[in-house]
């Protein structure tokens, strides 16, 4: 296993995202992922499956310590006092006293960011959340949030993967010592179909899901979560640790970015920077 450190969190470099599984399969699949080797699993107030995973962590036997566990709280409920009561309401659903990491799942301009990190940060003083951060945040936004918050934020949950240049917001992250969390990092199953991640994954016998995840990893201070609800998908996108991409490689992977690369973009999504 590879970790990312980052303002004071050890998170594991690879996760189990659920996001759009049904209960069953979250269930099914957090027990697999934990069974694999995975040690860190992302689901969110939104997806309606934290009972689910829940089970998950419960049926796989593993020492709830030994699980780096993310949830994320939606934006109707950002208001001081609503906020900590739906963490609560998190934890009651995920079966545990405390998740390792809670993160603002969208900007919500309708309330004060300021009074949305005061509660996120009493959260953390309660202990109801080890770490803290954002999702879907802009490099503005990031550092509005970092010069807001009376605590560190750890990490900005984004889409990235290979279509998308985010340039802008790792540079916003770096210059805030935040790691990246990749969703979507397999750009809803597109890489698979690529001919340079193709190319590149017979060369170190993986495919082409694996060059990407790994091109994710290997650029440092960056977590990929990615989803699947086939247990042997789930099996290989955890196969990632074992080689390692060229200079060139990396290189080349890095060009198959175009403005058309975002995937993810509903209506109250903020204006996304642009590459120059």
């Amino acid at each position: 296993m590879q970790y990312v450190n980052t303002n004071g969190a050890k998170i594991p470099a690879i996760g189990f995202g659920t996001f759009e599984l049904e209960p069953a399969d979250a269930e099914k699949m957090v027990q697999h992922a934990l069974d694999v080797g995975y040690r860190h699993i992302d689901t969110a107030q939104m997806y309606k499956n934290e009972e689910a995973v829940g089970r998950g962590i419960k049926n796989s036997g593993v020492a709830r310590e030994d699980i780096f566990l993310t949830t994320k709280i939606w934006t109707d409920r950002y208001a001081d006092g609503d906020l900590q009561t739906s963490v609560q309401e998190s934890l009651d659903r995920l079966g545990t006293d405390y998740v390792d990491l809670i993160l603002l799942h969208w900007p919500n301009p309708d309330i004060s960011l300021k009074e949305t990190l005061g509660a996120l940060n009493d959260v953390q003083e309660k202990g109801l959340a080890r770490h803290i951060g954002i999702s879907n945040f802009t490099k503005a936004l990031i550092h509005e949030a970092v010069e807001t918050s009376g605590k560190p934020l750890v990490t900005n949950q984004v889409e990235y993967h290979p279509y998308l240049d985010q340039k802008p917001v790792l540079d916003a992250l770096s210059e805030t010592g935040m790691a990246m969390t990749a969703y979507c990092p397999l750009a809803r199953g597109e890489v698979f179909k690529d001919p340079t991640l193709e190319r590149i994954g017979r060369q170190h016998g993986k495919n082409a899901g694996q060059v990407a995840l790994r091109w994710l990893i290997q650029q440092g201070n960056i977590i990929a979560v990615p989803r699947s609800s086939n247990p042997d998908h789930a099996t290989s996108n955890f196969n990632v640790f074992d080689f390692e991409l060229t200079e060139a490689q990396m290189s080349q992977i890095s060009t198959l970015n175009s403005p058309e690369g975002r995937m993810i973009n509903p209506s109250f999504a903020p204006n996304w920077d642009t590459a120059a």
